[in-house]
């Protein structure tokens, strides 16, 4: 079986903006990848949204757009036509919609270059954008709904893997990624968000959604242990052979 017409330009979004997204998703059987291609490009579009220009205002209004057509989706009505709303109207519930609007509104944090408020602001920030995506891929893909928790909890060990491997480049565009840079605060920060880690039990056809958290754990590990590596651009890549041992079991090693 292959993968329908239209959701192909979500897969080519997907590989060329999240290259370890769209391999985990490859990973996973054609039906999911159906689901998954369309959630995922719409992250990717909307997670470079705020960088592609330097004025607020234009990049404001580029998340406001894909904030309207989730509100198209989650009305369902007439959706406008672009090559990741179509496919994303097919796949979306209107709960699912409301959530991932939720997610795009938060992104304008990316915008500007205030700091966050405090600790809770970067947790909702973590949990709106990584939370509700890897959440909504697990609803996709039929998880459980007494599982959501322990699904946004590796979430959020994620999401702080992938902003940490940021920080050097958001300190160079001139933001304040972190409320305390400095090596203890890092270290503590990195282990408050670990020791949220629960592991999800989850059916077999849910489990690629979790697939882009692995080795988040491990690194989260390694910056209580070293997080200097943090400022110093060390972090290591997702080792490749984690994901085929997931997909070989079944089971993700965070």
């Amino acid at each position: 079986m292959s993968l329908p017409e239209a959701v192909i330009p979500c897969a080519r979004i997907v590989e060329q903006g999240d290259a370890d997204r769209f391999r985990t998703v490859m990973a996973a059987p054609v039906a999911a990848r159906a689901m998954l291609f369309p959630l995922y490009a719409l992250n990717v579009e909307v997670s470079r949204a705020p960088w592609v220009t330097q004025e607020a205002m234009i990049a404001e209004m580029r998340l406001q757009w894909w904030r309207d057509a989730l509100e198209e989706i989650a009305e369902d009505g007439h959706v406008r036509k672009h090559e990741v709303t179509t496919p994303l109207a097919g796949v979306l519930s209107p709960a699912m919609a409301r959530r991932l609007d939720e997610g795009v509104a938060a992104r304008r944090w990316d915008v500007y270059r205030d700091a966050f408020e405090d600790g809770a602001h970067f947790d909702r920030y973590l949990d709106q954008t990584a939370g509700h995506l890897m959440w909504t891929a697990a609803e996709l893909l039929d998880a459980p709904a007494d599982q959501e928790a322990a699904v946004r909890s590796v979430a959020m060990v994620a999401g702080l893997a992938a902003f940490l491997r940021a920080v050097p480049k958001l300190e160079a565009a001139g933001r304040i990624p972190l409320l305390d840079g400095t090596t203890d605060g890092v270290a503590a920060l990195a282990g408050r968000i670990r020791m949220r880690l629960t592991l999800p039990r989850l059916p077999s056809s849910a489990r690629p959604a979790l697939w882009p958290a692995l080795g988040a754990a491990r690194l989260l590990d390694q910056v209580q242990r070293d997080p200097a590596a943090v400022a110093e651009n060390r972090l290591p890549p997702v080792a490749p052979w984690r994901l085929s041992l997931a997909a070989f079991t079944g089971l993700p090693r965070f």
